[in-house]
């Protein structure tokens, strides 16, 4: 046997020595902890037992969407509670805009309507309206007597005819009557006929006229005509014409 062999066997036997005396010292060390030492004092052992439950889970679901309410549960007057609305400054200014406009709208039918009223009434009035018949005498005078039966006649701007005329338009019309064409407007017919030096001399039939008036000269310093909408057609003084104005004699 070599020494090698020799080195072996030895090296097995420390190990197989090794191993019994780690397991005789493992079964030494058992009973020591079991035999009530200070190890047995430390040990604790715990036990806990539930109650078995047989209870059937319930539908919790079920229980948030549906609800039983008793018909003559009285819950205060909760359903009836007047809850006080709110509205926005927009809405507000909304509404108070539309509330202007149905006002305008309002007033703007009332005044169609009134002026509606106010043409049927003249049109009504321009029908009842009689015209006297012209005397077949052209003379000075016997216009002024004709023109003195219109007296109460109404007033009307740019008007020419019984049913309603301004001042020229009366003067117009009169002597239409009589055969005689006169343009309308007082600054045209203060060229029309002859002219009469001052009032002094003045007849009856003459044109009493200036740039913002005209009428028809009657006598005594009167004169006949057409005023205004409200006191239609008169007899009046020669106050009537602020500043000077002119005499024309056509007939």
């Amino acid at each position: 046997m070599v020494a090698s062999d020799t080195m072996n066997i030895a090296k097995r036997f420390t190990s197989i020595f090794a191993v019994v005396a780690v397991s005789a010292l493992l079964g030494a060390a058992v009973p020591a902890a079991s035999a009530g030492g200070a190890m047995a004092d430390t040990t604790v052992t715990a036990t806990r037992s539930f109650p078995k439950t047989t209870a059937a889970k319930r539908d919790f679901l079920a229980e948030h969407t549906s609800t039983d309410v008793e018909s003559n549960a009285d819950w205060g007057g909760i359903e009836s509670l007047d809850v006080p609305q709110t509205e926005s400054q927009v809405e507000k200014d909304q509404k108070a805009q539309e509330q202007a406009e149905a006002e305008a709208q309002a007033q703007a039918a009332q005044a169609q309507a009134q002026a509606e009223s106010q043409a049927a009434s003249r049109s009504s009035d321009r029908a009842s309206i009689s015209v006297p018949t012209a005397p077949a005498s052209a003379t000075g005078q016997a216009l002024a007597d004709y023109a003195l039966q219109f007296q109460g006649y109404p007033y009307v701007a740019g008007g020419n005819t019984p049913s309603g005329w301004d001042c020229s338009g009366f003067v117009q019309w009169v002597f239409a009557q009589f055969g005689v064409s006169l343009p309308h407007y007082s600054g045209a017919q203060m060229s029309v006929g002859t002219a009469v030096g001052s009032i002094a001399e003045a007849a009856p039939g003459d044109i009493i006229v200036n740039t913002q008036h005209a009428a028809i000269y009657i006598g005594n310093g009167m004169v006949i005509n057409a005023l205004n909408p409200a006191q239609g057609t008169q007899v009046t003084s020669l106050a009537v014409f602020s500043g000077g104005y002119a005499i024309r004699r056509v007939l």
